[in-house]
């Protein structure tokens, strides 16, 4: 109960802070900003972590940090979707903070749905891990095998249930998300694009979330790393959008990841895979497929 109460306190603060102190006045987020917040929320989450190993173990300690790490890197290959929504809706660079920063907040919603609901589904149907595992092993595979998907944020499901709901502004308003005209309300284009993110997000969250579930059955441990590493998200997004491009392995390795955890799911009531072990796998994999990234783009890009 302490670790819910200082996990909420921790997240009400941050984000009462940056949406009401930093970016109180929407402007275009500096690099030195970016950075400077992308190291404040990645130092909380390392001091939330060092928390959970004092108070709940070595082992609990373990899968924060594991589960935060996968977490954190799926979320990246979250970027490049936000970098080509962006583009295509024209968005202005003072308004992108604004957006993802609300949507960060329907995020932590729907995934706090996801994960609180898999987590029951777990309990009273045992079968549910092999579902996920398989599940898993199935996107490692198509990650492999598929060319990567052109982003069509036109065609997003949430998109278009939106348009038959409200009236969409031909303009931007400034950072409005309505407005009103001639006594109607109008939905803006802003608003537009914090729909085609969220339901994006949602398409993401299906893949993440039983992910998180092959390295702890804790639901705090799940919640509170799923958590942490999406609430870093928008200041990482405007650190690491001039070269992300250059992250040609990334979906490499990702894929194996997945494939991973998705073989330690299935073999968890027979053989269970030890969590620094796990720890290994998935920080080498990811640091090897980043650095060989920048190493195959370097002579491209200098």
């Amino acid at each position: 109960m302490l670790g819910v109460i200082a996990f909420s306190a921790i997240v009400i603060v941050m984000l009462a802070l940056d949406l009401f102190v930093v970016h109180r006045k929407a402007h275009e987020v500096p690099m030195k900003e970016a950075i400077l917040w992308s190291i404040i929320w990645i130092v909380v989450a390392l001091m939330f972590n060092l928390g959970v190993f004092l108070t709940k173990g070595t082992q609990s300690g373990l899968e924060f940090f594991t589960g935060y790490i996968l977490e954190k890197s799926l979320s990246v290959d979250n970027l490049f979707v936000f970098i080509v929504i962006f583009d295509y809706f024209a968005v202005p660079s003072a308004y992108q903070h604004r957006v993802l920063f609300y949507g960060i907040l329907g995020a932590i919603i729907t995934r706090a749905l996801f994960i609180f609901v898999g987590a029951e589904l777990i309990k009273m149907f045992h079968f549910v891990i092999h579902v996920f595992a398989v599940f898993l092993i199935f996107t490692a595979v198509k990650l492999l095998t598929q060319k990567e998907e052109k982003v069509e944020p036109e065609k997003n499901w949430a998109l278009k249930l939106f348009r038959r709901l409200f009236r969409i502004h031909p303009r931007y308003e400034g950072q409005k998300f309505f407005v009103r005209h001639g006594g109607k309300i109008f939905a803006t284009p802003l608003m537009v694009v914090l729909v085609v993110i969220e339901g994006t997000d949602i398409l993401f969250a299906i893949d993440s979330i039983p992910a998180i579930f092959a390295i702890t059955f804790d639901t705090f441990i799940v919640f509170t790393s799923n958590i942490f590493a999406i609430l870093g998200l928008r200041a990482l997004y405007f650190v690491v959008a001039g070269f992300l491009k250059r992250f040609i392995y990334l979906r490499f390795g990702l894929a194996i990841v997945l494939g991973f955890i998705g073989v330690k799911m299935l073999l968890t009531d027979f053989f269970p895979i030890p969590i620094y072990l796990s720890l290994t796998v998935v920080a080498l994999t990811l640091l090897g497929a980043i650095l060989a990234s920048l190493h195959k783009t370097k002579r491209i890009h200098s």
